[in-house]
């Protein structure tokens, strides 16, 4: 299906859902499966694999293959699944677009060109012909602090005319830009928050959805701030949000993956093991994340069943 009524459904809590290694830095599928099954069964809306906290620019292709794999086992149809295409040139991220689609994919997260810092006659050009080279529909992430290449409101809206692409994740770091986009591209687009640490501020200015990190370690709680926010319940969502914000800011360091894995380790959700060149973390950063993990996990606050 393309883009369609299917995409139109893209709203909620989408995880960016590591993926585990074993102690020699090998892919665990069956583990990686159980994370996302936990994902699932937590009640997330659709589930990301193979973004950035997905290790996805770390793996080969037979490994990108057994997580997409995975995934689609996982899933089993229940919620959308997109894979992140992260690639060094558009001709592979064409590629790996058709496998994703082939093993079963939903959607895809699009990323630009890694390496090379793209222009934006350019960045436009790579989401243009990747868009023209499948019929899945495409969240384009935005997240030039990380991958230098930036794609403003202006760039969105000439590429407003691709039907493929239906969603933005925006990750400027600038809450702005989504009032910028809707002024300039109206409701084209389905707007997604990709920064924790903007998470409320991006539901209050009109975002669908929040592709979240913290999630991995603390689906219940990412799950009820993002419910409380969509009922418009906004002093639950401030004090859950207060409680949260330390953790929320390890998502937007550039050692992310590994806090983020720390994190869900130390909520029993899986292994610290990231792969090089990133490196575990070790003496007085990893006690410094992890006495803040284990602050919070001794002071979880009680969330009602509703």
């Amino acid at each position: 299906m393309r883009n369609g009524d299917y995409a139109a459904e893209w709203s909620g809590v989408f995880p960016a859902a590591t993926v585990q290694l074993t102690a020699d830095e090998g892919l665990e599928p069956e583990a990686t499966a159980a994370h996302f099954r936990m994902l699932v069964e937590a009640g997330v809306d659709g589930l990301v694999v193979l973004g950035t906290l997905g290790e996805g620019s770390a793996l080969d292709s037979q490994e990108k293959r057994a997580v997409i794999e995975s995934a689609v086992e996982a899933v089993a149809g229940r919620i959308p699944l997109l894979v992140g295409v992260a690639e060094t040139s558009t001709r592979g991220a064409c590629r790996l677009a058709e496998q994703a689609k082939d093993l079963g994919a939903d959607g895809l997260m699009v990323l630009p060109g890694l390496v090379y810092t793209a222009d934006r006659a350019e960045a436009v050009a790579h989401f243009r012909t990747v868009a023209r080279a499948t019929d899945l529909p495409i969240m384009i992430y935005n997240n030039p602090l990380a991958y230098g290449v930036d794609l403003t409101p202006e760039a969105f809206a000439d590429l407003a005319d691709e039907p493929a692409l239906v969603a933005i994740k925006e990750s400027s770091d600038d809450p702005r830009r989504l009032t910028d986009i809707v002024n300039l591209t109206g409701s084209r687009y389905r707007l997604f928050c990709g920064v924790d640490d903007l998470a409320l501020e991006s539901a209050l200015l009109g975002c669908e959805g929040w592709v979240a990190g913290l999630v991995n370690a603390f689906p219940a709680e990412s799950l009820h701030l993002w419910r409380l926010a969509g009922e418009g319940r906004w002093e639950e969502a401030r004090s859950l949000y207060r409680w949260f914000m330390p953790l929320l800011h390890l998502d937007t360091h550039v050692k992310l993956v590994q806090y983020v894995k720390l994190a869900q380790a130390l909520a029993g959700y899986g292994s610290e093991t990231v792969r090089l060149p990133r490196r575990k973390l070790e003496g007085a950063e990893r006690a410094q994340v992890a006495a803040l993990v284990e602050a919070a996990l001794a002071d979880r606050p009680g969330l009602a069943a509703e």
